[in-house]
């Protein structure tokens, strides 16, 4: 490891950022690095900016990807070069919606693999609307069965939260815990190299996908949509919105409202204002004829 990289560990470390974080981080330098074939901190201003415009112009990166890179860039550059460069990136705002599997997909989806650990790393992400670094973190003691809750330590922001325990999922549980006795983590990785250690983001993601894949869903990229999907499910089974802000961990409640544009239930018990003619000519008397 050299001293640059450990420098920049110690600082992300010293400021609480997540290990999954602290990954983008060091992969977005390790990116510009290998760019180059230079040390990231021998670079210019112009450099840099030339290497965004090659990831959104030739390799077709989109705007979330790139800011992704520009926030790890400049943490580096603000925190662990000797000399800060001011790096200009305005991310482009997405109006797009997030992607919604209905509950058939869903289950078809938790059901494709054959390996029981894959299948409840899943159904843990949609019973319990977790984000995939969530899952990885996952320790036997966060399941609350008598309260039937979830324990989420170290969430995004290092926030902590509960979210909801289903009954489904705990007696999946029980019966992994018999089989595969984990200990640490609940869902620890396969390699020997790294046993008792949490699964990796990449391995979270490979699981979903491969299900994904086996199930022939060509829509859904991406394990946050077993999150999407859970948050929109309960919202069409009529649960507060607020009190679906509280499970996910989101701080505003209108990063939860966007799912209020999601939802095809609610949205199609909304009469057209077209409909309501003959509504309000049914509720009119009759004329009297003269």
């Amino acid at each position: 490891m050299t001293p640059l990289r450990q420098k920049m560990i110690k600082a992300m470390e010293l400021r609480n950022l997540s290990k999954h974080t602290q990954r983008v981080y060091l992969s977005a330098v390790k990116g510009l690095a290998r760019h180059y074939q230079r040390s990231p901190d021998s670079l210019s201003q112009e450099m840099i900016e030339d290497y965004l415009l090659y990831l959104k112009n030739e390799k077709g990166n989109t705007s979330g990807s790139c800011g992704t890179v520009v926030a790890g860039l400049r943490f580096f550059y603000n925190h662990v070069a000797d000399h800060p460069v001011p790096i200009v990136f305005v991310r482009k705002q997405s109006t797009k919606l997030p992607t919604v599997l209905t509950q058939e997909e869903i289950r078809a989806l938790i059901n494709a693999p054959k390996n029981l650990k894959h299948r409840l790393v899943l159904m843990a992400t949609y019973s319990a609307g977790l984000r995939a670094a969530e899952v990885a973190a996952l320790k036997p003691q966060h399941i609350d069965s008598k309260r039937m809750l979830i324990k989420v330590e170290n969430g995004k922001g290092n926030k902590e939260r509960y979210t909801i325990l289903s009954s489904m999922f705990l007696k999946e549980l029980r019966h992994y815990y018999k089989t595969c006795q984990p200990k640490t983590y609940l869902f620890p990785s396969s390699y020997k190299h790294r046993k008792n250690q949490m699964l990796a983001y990449s391995s979270v993601r490979n699981i979903y996908e491969k299900a994904r894949k086996k199930a022939g869903l060509n829509k859904g990229s991406g394990i946050h949509t077993l999150r999407h999907s859970f948050a929109t499910h309960l919202l069409e089974a009529g649960y507060d919105i607020r009190r679906i802000q509280v499970l996910m961990g989101h701080r505003r409640l209108s990063t939860t409202m966007i799912y209020l544009h999601v939802s095809r239930e609610t949205l199609s018990k909304i009469p057209s204002p077209l409909d309501l003619f003959d509504a309000d000519k049914e509720d009119s008397p009759d004329e009297p004829n003269h």
